[in-house]
């Protein structure tokens, strides 16, 4: 059967592999239709297992590709015999960032549909406030900004989800911190329609009318001084459903370290952003054949 249709259960580290390697197995020919590479020798994995060890890595909070390959290297080499350097591994994964999108985007498509979403954004600083002007790093990418869950300011990047009312990630993209999330919101929502909750941060008049015509319905709480017509019930009713991103950015933070920048360029960021997605999204799809809440992931491993 197709891996779509298989229900699954609890299961060990090992179980938890041949899972994902499945999953990526059945949807790579899709995406891929010919070899990504035209000239050289092909490399000794192929890229239905150095995908398998990315997402595997990052769902047991392994946050750098060292750590990943190690843990393989330690533990699994009878797995992956063609296992080779480090150098050669690192490089492998981060080519592969296009295939890591498109996945994430037919996954996101076939588990993902719904008509209820919310959005939001959170810090990603690459260095402490006080060195910001030293940092040499991202000097044309990065931004200053404040961040009123940790009230400090701070130098770096925002991240921004969208997500569904069971917690896959259906949006996502990062900018320079001081890029207003309002502006960043129509990039990440082109492909939802119905209901969108949001916090305060995200009103705005222009944004709202952009969002009726895309058939979409923003809601946001009003700030004191505006009048509400609409129920306090609903309004908090829709206040604890968006506490949801919340949980999921906790889980991108705590458990995939995305606001870790280990990067020195925005090509390697990008990577790792986009695989902390993927591995996210795998997880949420995992939980929902074991029939498991889908952002309960302690049950999965």
């Amino acid at each position: 059967k197709s891996v779509y249709e298989n229900k699954i259960t609890v299961m060990s580290t090992e179980e938890f592999i041949i899972i994902v390697y499945l999953i990526i197995e059945e949807i790579y020919p899709t995406i891929v239709s010919e070899p990504l590479r035209k000239r050289g020798f092909p490399p000794a994995l192929t890229d239905i297992e150095i995908i398998t060890m990315q997402i595997v890595g990052e769902c047991l909070k392994m946050d750098t590709d060292k750590s990943i390959w190690m843990f393989f290297k330690n533990n699994y080499l009878s797995w992956f015999p063609h296992l080779g350097s480090y150098p050669n591994f690192c490089k492998h994964c981060a080519n592969l960032w296009q295939v890591h999108q498109k996945i994430t985007a037919q996954l996101t498509a076939h588990y993902g549909q719904d008509h209820i979403h919310f959005i939001d954004g959170f810090p990603i600083p690459v260095c402490r406030y006080s060195r910001a002007k030293r940092h040499k790093n991202f000097k044309e990418h990065a931004g200053f900004s404040y961040c009123a869950a940790q009230q400090e300011k701070y130098y770096g990047f925002k991240g921004h989800l969208v997500i569904n009312l069971e917690g896959m990630i259906t949006g996502y993209t990062f900018a320079p911190a001081n890029v207003d999330e309002r502006d960043v919101a129509p990039e990440i929502t082109e492909n939802i329609h119905g209901l969108l909750g949001a916090d305060k941060g995200y009103l705005r008049p222009s944004l709202k009318e952009y969002y009726k015509f895309q058939y979409v319905d923003l809601q946001t709480p009003l700030r004191k001084n505006m009048p509400d017509s609409r129920s306090q019930e609903s309004m908090r009713l829709l206040m604890r459903a968006r506490r949801k991103i919340e949980t999921v950015i906790g889980q991108l933070t705590d458990r995939f370290n995305i606001q870790k920048v280990r990067a020195r360029d925005l090509w390697h960021l990008s990577h790792r952003f986009i695989r902390k997605i993927l591995s996210h999204t795998v997880c949420v799809v995992m939980n929902k054949k074991c029939g498991y809440s889908p952002i309960q992931f302690e049950k999965l491993i």
